[in-house]
């Protein structure tokens, strides 16, 4: 009976919730007071996939729930990105009969990472994709290193581990491990044979902590690595992207899958090839999901296109506190050969805690603007300062640089004459400040 009242009260809060347009959280924290255990109470259907990862997440549980959705399988997954024990918490319960079982084919979990610990303490995936650890929130998370320690926790030996080979510490997470499934990219025409990002976290190897060597990078620490000290190195892939061409816009996975990109990122041909993976796993034909994810559209708000005057646009959202995010958008933008304006906007550090945090800023490899395709730069916001301070260390012309504190007067100057493309790159915090401006 426990149980039964248990769903029913929470499903009755997630209703309420929906009508007022509340989050997904309380149901399930209101369960979880009056059931702790109440997960391990559930009949959960015979695939629970997670995800979790610094970055990513949210677009590959995504992803993955419409290649399932889209072949036939019934899929219960949270559509907000509520990802720590009490949002999943409503996903099951809202899921499920008052007997508790939950009525899908797949139990499809987005994981925050450092969490993951707490929620897998009472489900036990069958499949577990780790997707990427990078710097992410400092201020909450610290060093990915400490990140690892927290995920492992999550870890048991009744799960399939699916991870990213080309990352050096999630391998980690496969090491000694015969029941793994590694995704990856072979050799790409984009890569380099040096990290030149302004930082990197993979120049020690995760097992003995010496000094790892790599024959070629993708971005960032992601690429191909091995240590002569100790013999650890990325492993070989089961699935894998064999070419990639971001100026087309086509990746192609086990020589023969060809997928048109809607966003031309090395960061979302990750996020694919991990969600191609899942679906592999659960039975689904290559060619089917090839033919799913071709000129996919995100759904959850992270690539928006506008307009601004007779001006195009798209807005990239990217994870404040998080320079690999802000990369990878910068990436898309400065590969533009059409010729583009980028605008900036950090108005708030974080929705969650209260931090004036801005060393992040210096991680972000703002020189790849320094190209002939972008040619204006607006930064806008409470932190223009900031970013205008980070700029002033990069070889950018100052005279291509515009500055405003307020928000609405850098639309007002993105709406002109000039014909140039737009981009505009910010958080999740400060997403909804600018499209309401689109909408007045």
């Amino acid at each position: 009976m426990k149980r039964f009242f248990t769903i029913l009260i929470c499903k009755c809060l997630r209703l309420v919730g929906k009508i007022f347009g509340k989050g997904s959280s309380f149901p399930g924290q209101a369960a979880l007071k009056m059931c702790p255990d109440i997960l391990s109470r559930m009949k959960l259907p015979p695939y629970i996939i997670a995800v979790t990862g610094s970055n990513g997440k949210t677009s590959t549980v995504e992803m993955i729930a419409h290649i399932l959705t889209q072949n036939g399988k019934k899929v219960a997954w949270n559509r907000e990105g509520s990802n720590q024990i009490e949002g999943v918490t409503t996903l099951v319960l809202s899921n499920a009969t008052l007997g508790g079982r939950v009525k899908s084919d797949i139990l499809l979990i987005e994981s925050d990472e450092r969490f993951a610990r707490y929620t897998f303490r009472y489900i036990t995936p069958t499949h577990y994709v780790i997707t990427n650890l990078y710097r992410d929130q400092l201020t909450r998370n610290g060093h990915p290193e400490w990140v690892y320690d927290a995920l492992s926790d999550s870890i048991s030996d009744k799960m399939q581990l699916i991870l990213n080979a080309d990352d050096p510490l999630v391998s980690h997470f496969g090491y000694g491990r015969d029941d793994v499934i590694w995704f990856g990219a072979d050799v790409l025409s984009t890569d380099t044979s040096e990290n030149n990002s302004v930082y990197d976290d993979g120049v020690y190897c995760p097992h003995c902590k010496k000094t790892m060597t790599y024959t070629t990078h993708h971005y960032n620490h992601i690429g191909h690595y091995q240590c002569p000290h100790c013999g650890y190195h990325r492993h070989d892939t089961d699935y894998t992207i064999t070419s990639v061409d971001l100026e087309r816009g086509e990746m192609v996975i086990g020589g023969k899958d060809h997928i048109t990109l809607a966003l031309k990122s090395l960061y979302n041909i990750y996020n694919i090839l991990a969600a191609y993976t899942v679906g592999s796993i659960v039975g689904i034909d290559g060619a089917s999901i090839a033919k799913n994810m071709s000129d996919y559209v995100m759904k959850n708000g992270r690539v928006v296109s506008f307009t601004i005057g007779s001006r195009e646009g798209t807005l990239l959202v990217s994870k404040h506190e998080n320079s690999i995010s802000y990369d990878q958008s910068i990436r898309v933008a400065s590969a533009d050969q059409r010729g583009c304006d980028v605008m900036f906007i950090v108005d708030a550090i974080s929705r969650k805690y209260s931090t004036g945090d801005v060393s992040w800023l210096w991680d972000i490899d703002f020189e790849m603007l320094k190209n002939d395709n972008v040619h204006e730069i607006i930064l806008a916001g409470n932190y223009c300062d900031d970013l205008m301070q980070r700029f002033s260390y990069t070889d950018i012309p100052e005279k291509r640089i515009k500055s405003f504190r307020s928000i609405e007067d850098a639309y007002r100057y993105l709406d002109s004459d000039r014909k140039e493309y737009i981009y505009t790159i910010t958080c999740f915090s400060d997403k909804g400040k600018f499209l309401s401006l689109l909408r007045g």
